[in-house]
C-alpha cells in the first residue's frame, strides 16, 4: 500500500511538471496578450448611427411623397405634362400659358378654328437673330405704339401674296390700286409726293392746299386739272404761275372767268364816258400779267400801260 501511494504521488508530480512546462511554452509564444478589447459599437456612437439612419429614412420618404405629389398635380404622363403634349411635330399647348422667361421657338401656330393671342402687361416683343446671335429684326407692340425695326418692311395680301406696301430707309412704296384717306383734315405731307392720280369721291370736293409755303405740281408729260361735275377753283395769296416749257397752256371750258383783274389806262372816247363803258378787252403784258382795257374799235392794249410798267 505504501508503494502504491508513493507511485501516485510521483505520477502527480510528473503531471504537474508537464503542465508547468506546457504553460511556460505557451506563455513564451504569445507575449503581451494579457489585455482584452471589446468588439462592436456601443454608447453614444451607436445612438448617433441609429439617429442618422432614421433621419435618412425620413428624408427618403418625404422626397418620395413630394415626387408622387408633383407628378399628380402636374399631371405627368407619357405624352407630356397636363395641357402640354409632346408629339413629332413639336409641342402642343392648350389653354392660357404664362412665360416668365424668354421663349425661343422656330414657329408658333394656332389651331385652324381658333386665334393666336399674345398678351402682356407691358409690351410684346418679337426678335429675329442671325446665326451669330446679332439682332436683325424686331417687332414691338406696346401700349402707345407699334414699332418695327428692320431693313425693309413689307405688307402682302393674304390671298395672293401680292406686295401692297414697302418701306425702307430711302422710300415708301404703295402698290395698291387705291389709297383712301378718310380723315376730316385729309393727309399732310411734309415733302414731295409722287402719284399719277389724285381724285376725290363723287360726293366730296378735292382740295390741295399749302397754307404757309408754295404748292407746286410738276409732271414730265403734263398736268391735267379737271372737274367733271363742279367748278374748278384755283386761288393764291400772292402769285399764280402757269409755266409750260415746250407746249401750250389750254383752258377748255364753256366760260372762263378771271375775276378782280386790274383796269389799265385807256384813251377816252368822245362819244362814251368812262363810267358807261360795258365792254372790256383782256390784255397781257410782256411779263405775263393780265389786265383789262376798255374795248374800242381798235385794240387798246398798250405795253406802256401803268399795269405793265409796275408789274
Amino acid at each position: 500500500m505504501e508503494q502504491a501511494a508513493t507511485l501516485d504521488i510521483e505520477t502527480l508530480k510528473i503531471t504537474q511538471e508537464q503542465f508547468l512546462l506546457t504553460s511556460q511554452s505557451l506563455h513564451l509564444q504569445r507575449p503581451g496578450c494579457d489585455a482584452a478589447y471589446p468588439v462592436g459599437l456601443c454608447g453614444w456612437r451607436k445612438r448617433c448611427i441609429y439617429f442618422f439612419l432614421l433621419l435618412l429614412l425620413v428624408t427618403m420618404i418625404v422626397n418620395l411623397a413630394l415626387t408622387v405629389w408633383i407628378i399628380k398635380v402636374m399631371n405627368f404622363s407619357v405624352d407630356g405634362m397636363g395641357k402640354l403634349q409632346l408629339n413629332q411635330d413639336g409641342v402642343n399647348l392648350e389653354g392660357v400659358s404664362e412665360f416668365q422667361m424668354p421663349l425661343y421657338v422656330n414657329e408658333i401656330q394656332s389651331r385652324r378654328d381658333s386665334l393666336l393671342v399674345l398678351r402682356s402687361e407691358k409690351n410684346v416683343t418679337l426678335n429675329a437673330r442671325n446665326s451669330r446671335g446679332h439682332l436683325t429684326g424686331q417687332l414691338t407692340v406696346g401700349p402707345e405704339a407699334v414699332e418695327a425695326q428692320c431693313r425693309r418692311l413689307e405688307v402682302r395680301s393674304g390671298n395672293s401674296g401680292r406686295l401692297l406696301f414697302t418701306a425702307d430707309e430711302e422710300e415708301v412704296t404703295m402698290t395698291t390700286e387705291k389709297f383712301t384717306v378718310t380723315g376730316s383734315e385729309g393727309a399732310v405731307f411734309g415733302h414731295s409726293v409722287e402719284t399719277p392720280l389724285i381724285r376725290a369721291r363723287t360726293t366730296e370736293d378735292l382740295r390741295l392746299e399749302s397754307p404757309t409755303r408754295t404748292l407746286t405740281m410738276e409732271a414730265p408729260r403734263g398736268v391735267e386739272l379737271s372737274a367733271a361735275k363742279g367748278p374748278l377753283k384755283i386761288s393764291s395769296r400772292k402769285d399764280l404761275q402757269l409755266d409750260s416749257t415746250e407746249g401750250e397752256i389750254l383752258l377748255d371750258a364753256n366760260s372762263i372767268q378771271l375775276g378782280s383783274l386790274p383796269l389799265g389806262i385807256y384813251t377816252a372816247s368822245t362819244s362814251q364816258a368812262p363810267g358807261d363803258q360795258s365792254a372790256y378787252e383782256v390784255c397781257v403784258c410782256p411779263s405775263g400779267k393780265i389786265y383789262l382795257s376798255p374795248a374800242e374799235s381798235v385794240s387798246s392794249c398798250q405795253a406802256v400801260s401803268n399795269i405793265c410798267l409796275w408789274s
